[in-house]
């Protein structure tokens, strides 16, 4: 008898729940109401966040090597490994509007903010 009541009860929750997620719903989709989602410009999180970080402090202003990039990354609280930081690099530079670009020199890759 006992299990059956936490079962009931359990239910009544799940049910109220879904009830209260409706409401919300309803709310969002026949109020007429548009919100506009902002992206998170204020926070850098992770290590693309990081690399956006020092963007915005300048700091791939001139040419930067991978390496280069980590020890910023580093000296500023960001401990990613070295293919974290190759990845977010890879797609912050990638055709499209992104803000860094990729230059080969000496065979090896470069990174400078987009002008």
């Amino acid at each position: 008898m006992q299990k059956e009541n936490r079962a009931i009860i359990k239910n009544n929750q799940n049910v109220q729940a879904l009830l209260k997620r409706i409401e919300r719903l309803e709310k969002v989709v026949f109020s007429g109401e548009q919100k506009v989602h902002t992206p998170k410009g204020g926070k850098f999180e992770g290590a693309t966040g990081g690399i956006r970080f020092l963007i915005s402090k300048g700091y791939l202003n001139t040419k930067k090597s991978l390496s280069d990039i980590k020890k910023g990354l580093e000296g500023n609280n960001y401990h990613y490994s070295i293919q974290a930081a190759q990845t977010a690099l890879n797609r912050l530079s990638k055709t499209g509007g992104r803000p860094l670009v990729a230059l080969k020199e000496g065979g090896k890759k470069v990174y400078v903010k987009r002008k």
